[in-house]
């Protein structure tokens, strides 16, 4: 009795094991359907891109994909929930980096401008204007965007701490960075950085220093 019940919990424990290594590849396979959507997105523009493609870029048959994702805008879902979490940890590292020179504003600020040129940025920009004219991808991407900017702004109260007691600044100057920003990296789709853009750049980190209520370092 005691040999059966032996050889019960061992087979029980190979069962859970198996089952852990099957949901852990089958994370990691979903991982890399997402990255290769995202690289198609980047590549060949949202209306160009296909599950074909997909599991092409992402070295799997067509047939392998469609098991873990059976459509395209499945797999956008999970593409835009990654590309929103990657966001996010980036924006965090890069502004808690320790400041070369003390200056924690003007670190973040150019943090944010190495942001909007990555692929992952490029990324989320294709998708938007893909759903201006694509109520299904509409459907799935405004809501994940709004709740994407909770959270982002949730994290800059976190790590902004010089802001505290500022109030309205604060949220002025973070629309003010972000809009900014983003539609000079918009542009580049028509020209190359200039100094045009490292003047702006400037202006705009005397302005975040006035609404901060903090004098640039020398």
């Amino acid at each position: 009795m005691a040999t059966v019940r032996s050889s019960a919990a061992k087979s029980a424990r190979h069962s859970g094991e198996e089952s852990g290594w099957q949901a852990q590849k089958s994370a990691l396979t979903r991982t890399q359907i997402t990255e290769a959507a995202i690289r198609c997105f980047v590549e060949y523009g949202y209306s160009q891109t296909t599950t074909t493609l997909i599991a092409e870029k992402a070295g799997l048959s067509r047939g392998a994909m469609l098991h873990h994702f059976p459509s395209k805008l499945a797999v956008v879902s999970a593409a835009v929930e990654y590309l929103h979490a990657k966001r996010l940890r980036a924006f965090r590292k890069a502004v808690n980096k320790p400041s070369v020179n003390r200056d924690h504003l003007r670190q973040s600020l150019d943090a944010y401008w190495a942001h909007v040129h990555h692929p992952m940025f490029v990324a989320f920009f294709e998708l938007a204007v893909a759903a201006r004219t694509d109520k299904e991808l509409a459907a799935i991407l405004r809501p994940a965007q709004e709740a994407f900017e909770r959270e982002w702004y949730d994290a800059a109260v976190e790590v902004f701490p010089e802001w505290k007691g500022r109030g309205m600044k604060f949220d002025i100057a973070l629309d003010l960075v972000r809009y900014v920003l983003e539609g000079m990296a918009i542009s580049f789709v028509t020209h190359k950085e200039s100094e045009r853009d490292k003047r702006v750049l400037e202006y705009l980190d005397e302005k975040i220093h006035e609404l901060a209520g903090l004098p640039k370092p020398d």
